[in-house]
């Protein structure tokens, strides 16, 4: 949609139509609401001033996308946002040109933007990196290496920090205010550059130091102390959602041709007044009724993160030197009961996933027990910590995998598939997983009584609920559930032994049912005696195949020497999962039960 040539009016206009449209469709279909409803103007303003065609236009997360989809093509279409074999809730190359990086993770569009600078700088073309980070991106440390060499080189890249929650700094009355809307205008930035030219060129030493003192006396009461210091130009604050400040605004960041942070205030939810304002409840939703904001209601079972929420609360309660941490997600994760009821015991310490688990490493140290609550997907985030200061040290930190498997409508970024992959090869780590709620409730008191690093990982939404007793955790104990009367063995680990149950009750055959519990240690005595009686395994699990739980089983019948026993496994292929509702994205892999009973018969 070509926007340069319509007038401030017509923007307004424009800006409430895309909002209307997000309403409209979000509403039925659910997705990213709050943050992209703020951040319109702003993303209008980067149409105007900058090419979504050849500027590379960055979005960090990019959950605030859904504007730029809208201004690039992708108006009708928009109707099949996160719905499967639809539009993607990120931005993604596949669907657009316009969409200069896959994103879903929190971050990492600074760096992006310093690598595009370079390469830019390289082909020597006249483009400019445009990046839109919101504030809590801001408590990555990955953001501040970024910033440090941008600092450094000096590239051109425009940095748009939307600020709909909190100030970086925050300003100080009416002069800030004042000093910050100079600082913005481009009469200042002008001057600022002649009198930088001619400082340099005819003043004296001593008074070059007494001009530069004043400038930095001014900035020192204005939010931008923090940048400048890194070697980054900041303009700001700004009204985030005024059409003609924005674009002003960004035509002259543009023109200074070197590193500049735009700092803009918006209002999350902005032109819907139930969600304007509200931060983590209307971040991401489910369909809803646009006239009251009332959510459709479904009748569901207690999901595994409340399970867990109310096993750990409890277990908190029962042991004082229980702590946990989790990064960003209190809610999701369901550790927000335990930091309102132990604040001095439990922390979100925001986008921080390395700070959180080496936090927690030296927590364990000092003989408390940390429970690291965090996604499957986010986990990965924090992968040399795991290593080097939780697994090295053996430290009896326990890793929560709340999102392990398929999540649905979040697609590839968010799928919690590989954590069996990647924690398996480290040393001194154990890895179990519950079948269901109770299980899951007696696995976090077992976690606590280890002495050497754990993960455990549960689905999101709930767990099926099985008739079998459930039976406390022995370490690497596997359990046994059915014993039939074939040849055939199926093996469950985790959500997987629901999956494989539901299998054999669609067979015709009398299958045995093994609850692998756990990847590792294995029970290698267990498998050994039942290769015995077993020469078809089938293996059902929610992760990669790759490295996974089939791996697992091969390596111990290979180091067994036993070799007539047939092993599929029905796990992930090597592929990247897409987007879309659960039960759709598991029938496009071929995992629902009566898929697999046809390739088992």
């Amino acid at each position: 949609m070509e926007i340069k040539d319509k007038s401030f009016k017509e923007l307004e206009t424009l800006s409430q139509e895309i909002r209307d449209r997000i309403i409209d469709v979000v509403s039925r279909k659910g997705g990213h609401f709050s943050s992209t409803l703020g951040a319109v103007e702003l993303t209008l303003g980067m149409h105007y001033v900058f090419n979504a065609y050849s500027d590379p236009f960055i979005f960090d997360v990019s959950h605030q996308c859904y504007p730029h989809k809208l201004l690039t093509g992708r108006w009708e279409e928009f109707e099949t946002i996160r719905q499967f074999g639809g539009l993607s809730g990120f931005t993604k190359p596949k669907e657009s040109p316009a969409d200069y990086f896959v994103a879903g993770h929190s971050s990492t569009s600074i760096s992006l933007a310093v690598g595009a600078a370079k390469a830019i700088a390289l082909k020597k073309e006249d483009r400019v990196p445009v990046v839109m980070i919101g504030d809590g991106s801001m408590t990555a440390g990955m953001v501040y290496e970024a910033l440090n060499e941008l600092g450094d080189i000096k590239l051109p890249v425009v940095i748009i920090l939307n600020d709909n929650e909190m100030s970086i700094a925050k300003p100080i009355g009416a002069i800030s205010k004042y000093l910050s809307k100079l600082l913005a205008g481009k009469y200042y930035q002008g001057f600022k550059t002649k009198v930088d030219k001619f400082i340099k060129k005819n003043m004296p030493e001593g008074t070059t130091y007494i001009a530069k003192r004043m400038e930095e006396a001014l900035k020192l009461i204005t939010p931008g102390i923090l940048f400048e210091e890194m070697g980054i130009d900041y303009i700001g604050p700004i009204d985030g959602h005024d059409i003609a400040e924005i674009i002003d605004t960004l035509q002259i960041a543009k023109a200074m041709g070197k590193p500049v942070i735009v700092h803009a205030r918006t209002v999350k939810g902005k032109g819907y007044k139930i969600a304007e304002g509200q931060h983590e409840h209307w971040h991401g939703v489910g369909p809803f009724n646009i006239e009251d904001g009332i959510f459709e209601k479904k009748i569901v079972p207690k999901s595994a993160t409340a399970v867990f929420s109310d096993a750990l609360l409890d277990l908190a309660c029962k042991y004082e030197n229980i702590v946990g941490v989790t990064a960003a997600m209190p809610s999701g994760t369901g550790i927000n009961k335990l930091i309102e009821r132990f604040p001095d015991r439990f922390w979100d310490v925001a986008i921080a996933e390395q700070h959180a688990i080496t936090s927690m490493a030296a927590m364990a140290k000092e003989g408390f027990k940390p429970y690291i609550t965090i996604y499957s997907t986010f986990l990965q985030r924090g992968f040399d910590q795991i290593i080097h200061d939780v697994c090295l040290m053996n430290l009896p930190v326990i890793f929560a995998m709340d999102r392990a498997g398929t999540v649905g409508n979040d697609g590839e970024t968010h799928q919690g598939a590989f954590d069996i992959s990647y924690l398996r090869f480290i040393p001194n780590m154990i890895l179990f997983a519950p079948r269901d709620n109770k299980t899951l409730e007696l696995g976090l008191e077992f976690a606590y009584t280890l002495t050497s690093p754990c993960a455990i990982r549960y689905p999101r939404g709930f767990f099926k609920e099985l008739s079998f007793e459930s039976t406390q955790f022995q370490l690497g104990k596997a359990e046994l559930l059915k014993e039939g009367s074939s040849n055939k063995l199926f093996i469950g680990y985790g959500a997987g032994v629901s999956r494989a149950i539901e299998t054999e009750l669609l067979h015709q055959e009398d299958i045995s049912i093994l609850d692998l519990r756990f990847v590792k240690p294995i029970d290698e005595d267990c498998l050994i005696e039942l290769s015995k009686r077993y020469t078809q395994w089938y293996i059902f699990s929610d992760s990669q195949k790759q490295a996974g739980v089939a791996s697992t089983i091969l390596e111990v019948l290979n180091e067994n020497k036993i070799h007539n026993i047939e092993v599929i496994s029905f796990e992930y292929e090597d592929s990247f999962i897409q987007h879309g509702d659960t039960k759709q994205v598991e029938e496009s892999l071929g995992l629902l039960p009566h898929q697999l009973i046809l390739k088992i018969k």
